[in-house]
C-alpha cells in the first residue's frame, strides 16, 4: 500500500504500493479534489494496465494523516489470489439489476477456498439495501461481502472509478478469491438504553410511528428532550450519538443514523431503510465506546485469518462516527488499528453506508467500522 499527496500522487501511491511483481488488482482510494482522469491515468502507467477500483471520498485512510489531494493506493497479487472487477452503471434506476450485475465479476473467476466481494457504491443512488439483494440474487447467502457507499463532504456528487473511468451512478465491485483466509470484522460501539419499540409504520428510509404514536414524539420523550422548541440544528447534534438499533437474528444491532426530522409530520428520516414491524432500540455512545469498537473489528478480521499475519487491512468506516470520535479520536483509532495489525498495511475511506456480510440476506450498517483482512 502507497500514500501520498500533491499533483502527482497517484505516480508516487502507486509506486509504494507496487514493491513486488504479480499485481492482479489495484484499489484507489482519493480525497475530495484530486483530478481523478490524472490519478488513473498515472497509476495505470505504473501498473501497467493492472485492473483497478477505487473511488474518490471525503476522507481516505492511510499510513499517514490524510490532507486534501491525498491518493492511497493498495496492489494486490500473486499466486494465490483469483480477480475479476466489474461496473455496472445507472444503477439508481435498478439498484438489484445492478447489484446482480456488479456481482457476476466473482462468478468469472478461478475458484479458491476463500472469497469475498468488494462493493463501491454512488451513496445518492438509492435505497443501498437494494443492490445487496441483487448480490444475493447471484451469489447466494454464502459469498461474504464488505464495502461501502460513496460519497463527497456535502453529498452533491459521486465518483467511483473502475479501469480507466471515472463513474457516478454505479456500482463498482471487485470478486477476489484467495488460497489464505479472508477475515471480517463488524463493530459499531453503541449501545442500547432502555426498551425496544416496535416499528408500527414506516416506508423507504422515513419511520412515521414507533409503538403507535409519532416517531419523533418517542424518540425525543426517550431521551429525555423537550419536543416543543427544539430546532433542526439542535436535533441533528442530539440525533449524531443517538442512532436507532435494529434487532437481527444474529443479536447484534444494525445501526441507523437519525439524518432528520419533520417537524410537522413528526417522522425520523434515517440512512437506510428502517422496516415496518421491526424492534429498534435507542442507541448511545462517545469516542471512547466508538475507538474501542474500531479496535474490536480489527481484532474480529484477524482472528480469521487462523493465525496467519495479515498481508493488509481494509476499513470502512462511517463519516457519520467521525464528529463523535473527532480528529483526534479518528487519528488514535487509525493507529491502535496499525497496532492490532503489527504494522501491516492500512488503507480504507469513510463511507455513507457500510457493508458487511458473513452470511445472510443484506449485512448494510450505518456509524460503523467494517474491516477486511487479508492473508
Amino acid at each position: 500500500m502507497g500514500q501520498a499527496d500533491g499533483s502527482k500522487a497517484g505516480a508516487r501511491a502507486a509506486d509504494r504500493a507496487l514493491l513486488h511483481p504479480g499485481a492482479k488488482l489495484m484499489i484507489v482510494f482519493c480525497s475530495d479534489g484530486c483530478d481523478l482522469p490524472e490519478v488513473l491515468r498515472q497509476v495505470d502507467d505504473r501498473s501497467g494496465g493492472v485492473p483497478l477500483i477505487g473511488c474518490a471520498t471525503s476522507g481516505v485512510i492511510g499510513p499517514e494523516r490524510t490532507g486534501a489531494g491525498s491518493v492511497v493506493v493498495t496492489a494486490l497479487g500473486g499466486d494465490g489470489f483469483s480477480i475479476g472487477t466489474a461496473a455496472a452503471g445507472q444503477a439508481s434506476r435498478d439498484l438489484r439489476g445492478a447489484g446482480a450485475r456488479a456481482a457476476r465479476c466473482l462468478s468469472a473467476t478461478e475458484e479458491r477456498p476463500h472469497r469475498v466481494l468488494v462493493l463501491l457504491i454512488d451513496g445518492l443512488a438509492g435505497d443501498q439495501r437494494e443492490v445487496l439483494r441483487g448480490v444475493y440474487r447471484v451469489l447466494g447467502a454464502g459469498v461474504p461481502l464488505v464495502g461501502g457507499c460513496v460519497g463527497d463532504e456535502v453529498r452533491t456528487r459521486t465518483a467511483q472509478l473502475h479501469r480507466d473511468q471515472v463513474l457516478t451512478d454505479a456500482v463498482v465491485a471487485a470478486g477476489i478469491g484467495s488460497d489464505a483466509p479472508l477475515g471480517i470484522g463488524v463493530r459499531h460501539g453503541w449501545r442500547r438504553v432502555g426498551e425496544p419499540m416496535l416499528v408500527t409504520g414506516s416506508g423507504g428510509n422515513r419511520v412515521h410511528t414507533l409503538d403507535g404514536r409519532p416517531a419523533l414524539d418517542v424518540y425525543l420523550e426517550r431521551l429525555g428532550a423537550e419536543a416543543e422548541g427544539i430546532d433542526p440544528e439542535a436535533f441533528a447534534r442530539l440525533a449524531l450519538v443517538h442512532p436507532l438499533g435494529l434487532g437481527t437474528r444474529g443479536g447484534e444491532e444494525e445501526i441507523r443514523l437519525v439524518a432528520g426530522a419533520d417537524f410537522d409530520d413528526r417522522s425520523l428520516a434515517c440512512i437506510a431503510e428502517v422496516p415496518q414491524a421491526a424492534l429498534a432500540w435507542l442507541m448511545e455512545g462517545d469516542a471512547d465506546s466508538l475507538r474501542r469498537a474500531g479496535s474490536a473489528a480489527c481484532r474480529d478480521s484477524l482472528e480469521a485469518l487462523g493465525g496467519r499475519a495479515p498481508l493488509g487491512t481494509f476499513a470502512f468506516e462511517c463519516i457519520g462516527r467521525r464528529p463523535v470520535l473527532g480528529e483526534e479520536g479518528v487519528a488514535a483509532e487509525i493507529d491502535e488499528i496499525v497496532r492490532c495489525t503489527g504494522g501491516a498495511p492500512v488503507a480504507g475511506l469513510h463511507t455513507y453506508g457500510e457493508i458487511a456480510r458473513k452470511h445472510g440476506v443484506t449485512g448494510f450498517h450505518n456509524q460503523t467500522l467494517v474491516m477486511l483482512s487479508v492473508g
